[in-house]
């Protein structure tokens, strides 16, 4: 079966057209939920790094910074300071990572492009922050597994990326799908999916945001 033809999260073949457009097809897997676009659609490396090469976000946008904050208060107010954290996908400037530095947080960070270290994933942390990255992952299963291996027992993995429209009507007019770099698109029962495979405890602290903890 190609490659194409699987769901990048559970590999399941049953997927079944979920809409389309000029640009590229989305496909919804009938198994575990996720709305993804076939790889014939995908950018390559360097067209993907391209566009990251275009984002704003930097330590002087105040924006980015107010975006950010929502997620870093969520997070601290579950792990204490002091603790070893991972930022996976840091972007070209680490500016999650350095909200958490000045805190008091001892963070690395990694990123396919602009922090490719591959030393740090060697390692366990006590949280893992994964902001505005799933979306853009080919494949999305290998990745959170090698995360949840990096994971100390009792440590929790905070993602952040935008949740499905809940009415399928809603997809069409929905602009967080039209971003040619995001691929993979999730919703709540989704990452139910996900942490039924980890046997992980799963909380919905805020809109947009998921924490999975590692219970052992």
């Amino acid at each position: 079966m190609p490659e194409e033809n699987k769901c990048p999260l559970c590999s399941s073949v049953q997927r079944v057209s979920y809409f389309s457009d000029r640009n590229k097809e989305f496909f919804r897997c009938e198994d575990c939920g996720l709305v993804s676009v076939p790889e014939r659609f995908h950018l390559s490396g360097e067209e993907e790094m391209s566009r990251y090469d275009l984002h704003e976000n930097t330590i002087d946008n105040k924006g980015y910074l107010n975006f950010l904050d929502r997620f870093y208060k969520v997070i601290s107010n579950i792990v204490n300071k002091g603790s070893i954290g991972l930022d996976f996908g840091s972007g070209p400037e680490p500016v999650l990572a350095g909200l958490f530095t000045e805190r008091g947080y001892n963070i690395s960070v990694y990123d396919v492009y602009y922090a490719p270290d591959k030393s740090v994933l060697k390692k366990k942390y006590d949280f893992i922050t994964i902001v505005e990255v799933l979306e853009h992952l080919k494949n999305p299963e290998k990745e959170l597994r090698m995360l949840w291996e990096c994971l100390n027992p009792g440590g929790v993995i905070g993602i952040m990326t935008k949740f499905l429209p809940v009415k399928k009507g809603e997809f069409s007019s929905w602009s967080y799908k039209n971003d040619p770099t995001h691929i993979c698109f999730y919703s709540e029962s989704v990452f139910k999916w996900v942490s039924k495979q980890f046997n992980s405890k799963l909380v919905f602290p805020a809109d947009d945001i998921v924490l999975m903890y590692k219970t052992k």
